[in-house]
Order: C-alpha cells, then sequence, then structure tokens
C-alpha cells in the first residue's frame, strides 16, 4: 500500500522538511480586518504580527475549504498513493478533524485517515514526519498509526502567555474565568489538558522568571517518571530573543536532551498573541 502523509499549516514545517518528507501542506486561513490570508503562502510572521498590533479587530482563523482538500486527495490518488493520513490540529481548537471525516466517508477513490494530533505547532509536525518517514519506508497502515498513538501520548507542553486577550475572546481557553481578574499582575501557565485536550491554565506564577521554573520543573518530573528519552522544543510568538535565551539556558540544564526551536505562525499567534513563548516535549522519536 502507498500512503501519502498531509498536514496543515500550523505544523510549522519548513518547506525543506515537506519536500525532503514528500508531506502536503494544507495552508490555514487566517482574516484580518475583513482580509483573508494564507498561513505560509501570502503572509510572513513578521507581517502577522506587525497587523496583529495595529488591527481594529482580533483577528480569526478559518478552516481550508473542503472542495480543497478533495482536490488534494484527488491528486494523491492520482499519483498512485492508495491511503492518505492527514494529520491535523486538535479538534477542540479547530473544526478541520471532523469536517475531514465527513470528507472521508464520501471520498472513494482513495482512503483517508484523518489523525487528530490533539496538539497543533511543531509537536504535530513532529507526528508528521514520523508518519512520512514510516510510509517511505513501506511500513503497513495499522503500524504507522500504532507509532503516531504511541508518540501523542508522549507529548505535554507549558505556554507562558504575556496577554489572555485574544484567547479569551476567541473563546479558546476554556476556564479564563480563573484567571481574568488577576491577569494584569500574573503570569498564567497554560497546558493542552490530558482529558479534554482543551486549553487550561493550571497554575498562576508572579514573574516570568517564576514561568520558566515551573515550566522546567514539569518537565524535568515528567523525565524522570518516564523510561524513554524526550525531545523538547522551544516555541515562540515573534520573540526570538526570548527563544534563545531560554533555549542556551536549557540546553545547560538538560544537556543529554535534544532540544529544538521553533515559532507560533499567524495560526496559533492569532490566539496567543505576541510575545507568547512555550516549551513543549515528546518521546525522542530518533532514539526510540
Amino acid at each position: 500500500m502507498k500512503i501519502a502523509v498531509v498536514t496543515d499549516s500550523s505544523s510549522y514545517l519548513s518547506k525543506e522538511e515537506a519536500e525532503k518528507y514528500q508531506i502536503c501542506v494544507i495552508s490555514v486561513p487566517v482574516i484580518i480586518d475583513g482580509h483573508m490570508y494564507h498561513e505560509g503562502v501570502d503572509i510572513t510572521n513578521q507581517e502577522f504580527y506587525d497587523h496583529l498590533r495595529n488591527s481594529k479587530d482580533l483577528p480569526k482563523t478559518s478552516q481550508p475549504a473542503l472542495g480543497e482538500m478533495s482536490q488534494v486527495y484527488d491528486q494523491l490518488a492520482a499519483e498512485g498513493y492508495d491511503a492518505v493520513i492527514s494529520i491535523h490540529l486538535a479538534a477542540t481548537i479547530s473544526g478541520l478533524i471532523n469536517n475531514l471525516k465527513t470528507l472521508a466517508a464520501s471520498q472513494t477513490n482513495i482512503k483517508i485517515i484523518p489523525y487528530d494530533s490533539r496538539i497543533t505547532v511543531r509537536l504535530m509536525g513532529y507526528l508528521a514526519i514520523e508518519a512520512a518517514k514510516m510510509a517511505a519506508a513501506n511500513q503497513d497502515l495499522d503500524k504507522i498509526l500504532a507509532r503516531l498513538d504511541d508518540l501523542r501520548s508522549t507529548i505535554d507542553e507549558n505556554i507562558i502567555v504575556n496577554d489572555l486577550t485574544n484567547l479569551v475572546k476567541g473563546g479558546r481557553l476554556s476556564n479564563a474565568s480563573a484567571v481574568i481578574g488577576t491577569m494584569l499582575n500574573i503570569k498564567p501557565l497554560l497546558t493542552f489538558d490530558n482529558q479534554t485536550d482543551e486549553i487550561v491554565a493550571y497554575e498562576k506564577v508572579r514573574s516570568l522568571k517564576k514561568a520558566y521554573l515551573k515550566t522546567e520543573q514539569r518537565f524535568a518530573q515528567a523525565q524522570a517518571q518516564a523510561d524513554f528519552p524526550y525531545r523538547l522544543v522551544v516555541i515562540d510568538a515573534n520573540d526570538p530573543q526570548a527563544n534563545n535565551l531560554w533555549t542556551e539556558a536549557l540546553r545547560k540544564k538538560f544537556p543529554n536532551t535534544t532540544i529544538e526551536q521553533s515559532y507560533f505562525g499567524p495560526v496559533i499567534g492569532t490566539h496567543l498573541g505576541e510575545k507568547a513563548l512555550a516549551l513543549g516535549w515528546i518521546k525522542d522519536f530518533d532514539q526510540v
């Protein structure tokens, strides 16, 4: 069986990675002051954050049109693929994955497996890369999906947001009322809840330094409890300097851990706002 891998632009794969691993990346639209842009196509990160600071209204995200998705799957079928694993951002923050399930039921020329990453950003990109590597090695479909399930179960993250306005207005923070009253002076630590996959504020600290420390402690505890090595990724929303400084500090504290850097592009930056930082971790798929 010839298997293709599709993901969306919120995986933040580079063009070189997409080409190397033959991953088809579908752009997610972002609407700013009534104008639709396509992430990774006609708007850069810098342009987006400039718009975010100056736009009259909160930007909105949309979904790729199902007709566009169907055309992608049709093209893959024409190229001789028998199945496609379509890996997308969490169903709790986008309706895309559920709409693809409906589309998959009607697509007859290729088998479509919509896969909910239950996350987004580079962590989702890792799932797409691993699936593509296995597909290129002619691994069977069930084995690839089992591997994705295993890796997905190890994903966790801490998000440090400087301004909760976008998350609250966009309805993406499920327990916003718990932090609204004190968000002026407090740094809420956010994560995707393991049970609901919703973004929740699980703790509040009074400085960025303490936010870093709590995040590092949470990762250290996770690594101590795991029987496999984790891989770390530091993610920033238009704050590469903060990313570099934190990454350097983490490499000193966790010298045996693979640590990479990534970013929040327009689709996720819309919700988190500028200057957000996150630390994500996943089983190190290159080692285990």
